[in-house]
């Protein structure tokens, strides 16, 4: 089975004035094809630390990140981010949509650094809104839409570069128990129908509950449970 995220003795410190802070301290775990991760624990324990490096966002301390076969720390900058565009999705707290433009233009950003933001694109923008439900909505703006939708938009825009690993961070955690129970299945079932390998950090035990894998981080280490 294609494991397309291998993270191995992986180590994150931040300089204090109080003195170094070990926020992970020796972090192993991979994450195959079809499989989805869920990470929980209590808040500053690192775990969208832990997210931002597998999403390359931020570097490690130490140890190994594999992504796609890949170190991706090991590309400068320019190569790093077009090899974040093309291999993961992201799906934060925020939509962090751009007000200006409707949801297709939304969902088209990715492929703005690519130069084909082209007739093609717009059409699989299209058909990935109408998948997550807002095949009506194609050229409202954020703001005639719920915060549900909002979050729709968000969850289509992150799979527009067809990636292989989707992460998301508090998908839920800005939405009232109706829109997360929805936003969670959502991403549950674009993971598996995709097959993606997705790994989520949340406080929500409902969600949680809904994964594969569950891992607790706790003093810098991970604990399955």
């Amino acid at each position: 089975m294609t494991k397309p995220i291998l993270v191995n003795d992986l180590t994150k410190t931040f300089e204090t004035p109080a003195g170094a802070l070990n926020v992970l301290d020796g972090i192993s775990i991979e994450v195959a094809i079809g499989e989805s991760l869920v990470v929980v624990g209590p808040s500053g324990s690192g775990k969208s630390t832990f997210l931002h490096i597998v999403g390359t966002l931020d570097e490690p301390t130490s140890g190994t990140v594999r992504l796609s076969g890949q170190n991706p720390f090991d590309l400068d900058e320019p190569r790093l981010a077009e090899f974040r565009n093309r291999n993961i999705g992201f799906v934060f707290q925020e939509h962090h949509l751009l007000p200006q433009l409707t949801a297709r233009e939304n969902v088209l950003i990715p492929r703005v650094p690519r130069g084909d933001a082209d007739e093609a694109a717009a059409k699989r923008a299209g058909e990935l809104l109408e998948r997550v439900g807002l095949g009506q909505r194609l050229d409202h703006r954020p703001g005639h839409l719920s915060g549900g939708e909002r979050q729709r938009v968000a969850v289509a825009r992150a799979l527009m570069n067809e990636p292989k690993i989707l992460l998301a961070d508090e998908p839920t955690g800005s939405l009232d128990k109706v829109n997360a129970d929805a936003i969670g299945e959502l991403l549950l079932e674009l993971h598996r129908e995709y097959q993606l390998a997705l790994v989520c950090v949340t406080h929500n035990d409902e969600l949680a509950a809904r994964f594969g894998r569950l891992v607790r981080l706790d003093t810098g280490r991970f604990v399955e449970l």
